[in-house]
């Protein structure tokens, strides 16, 4: 599987997301996703599905080594000593002793950066997370964070999909060397029914979906969608025997603008 490197971090560009994914159905689709190859699974606490999210790895019956774990630090546990509180708690639900990647799942105004970036610091340096890193990052909060952190940040998770256009905020990542991890890669959905995505999508034998994960892995960027279907999740790591053209990349590309974001919530930042 192609895999996206940043600061030492080694990231499987397709990984399957797990919100809204819980109970059994959730460890099911996850043992599943690791049995047809994928090596990458991202939870987050406010998913509460990590006790899941470690049923279904450990129920796949691959070493634990093998699969990439990220999971996302909440915006109430962003005070340095609550911080690695929480993740040692994630760890414990997950059962095991550490995770790939953790991120800041939001940023938190009302917590000094530099103060939330000492302690994703501590969480590294104490071996509960081989890399770190930040979600749902401005480029003013990137350059922020990149002249606080301590340590190596290695990727900013945001939306990304065809309908939204992230240009900003891509240079930003580029320029500190940052991975993109695209959440919501396929508009939950919405891509489907759109006219120039499934013309393309008819002409190399493909899903609008292949698509769209195959856009964004050409661009050097992992993505992580997230399916409560088993068999969506075949389709969605089948993207490695196709390569878009140029002119197919810039269609898709056209497709973007600011208006086409899906979340947003009160305490999102002020978006780029």
């Amino acid at each position: 599987m192609q895999t996206i490197q940043a600061h030492g971090a080694v990231i499987p560009a397709i990984g399957l997301g797990t919100w809204e994914l819980s109970g059994r159905s959730c460890s099911r689709i996850v043992e599943q996703a690791i049995r047809l190859g994928y090596r990458h699974i991202d939870t987050a606490q406010v998913y509460e599905n990590e006790r899941e999210v470690g049923e279904g790895v450990r129920g796949s019956g691959i070493k634990r080594d093998e699969v990439f774990i990220t999971t996302k630090i909440w915006t109430t546990h962003f005070a340095p000593l609550d911080l690695i509180r929480s993740v040692r708690e994630s760890l414990a639900r997950l059962r095991m002793d550490h995770v790939d990647l953790v991120l800041l799942h939001w940023p938190n105004p009302h917590v000094a950066l530099h103060e939330t970036l000492r302690g994703l610091g501590r969480v590294r340096e104490a071996g509960l997370a081989r890399h770190v890193g930040l979600s749902n990052f401005t480029v003013a909060l990137i350059e922020q964070a990149m002249a606080m952190t301590p340590v190596p940040l290695v990727c900013n998770q945001i939306e990304y999909h065809p309908f939204l256009s992230q240009d900003k905020v891509l240079a930003a990542c580029r320029h500190f060397g940052l991975a993109v991890m695209a959440y919501s890669p396929i508009a939950r959905g919405r891509i489907k029914n759109d006219a120039t995505l499934g013309r393309i999508a008819a002409r190399y034998g493909k899903t609008p979906a292949q698509v769209c994960l195959r856009w964004l892995v050409q661009q050097g960027a992992a993505a992580i969608p997230r399916t409560s279907r088993i068999e969506r999740l075949s389709e969605n790591i089948a993207i490695e025997d196709f390569a878009l053209s140029d002119a197919d990349m810039a269609e898709i590309f056209a497709l973007g603008s600011p208006a086409g974001r899906l979340t947003n919530y009160a305490f999102s930042p002020v978006w780029d």
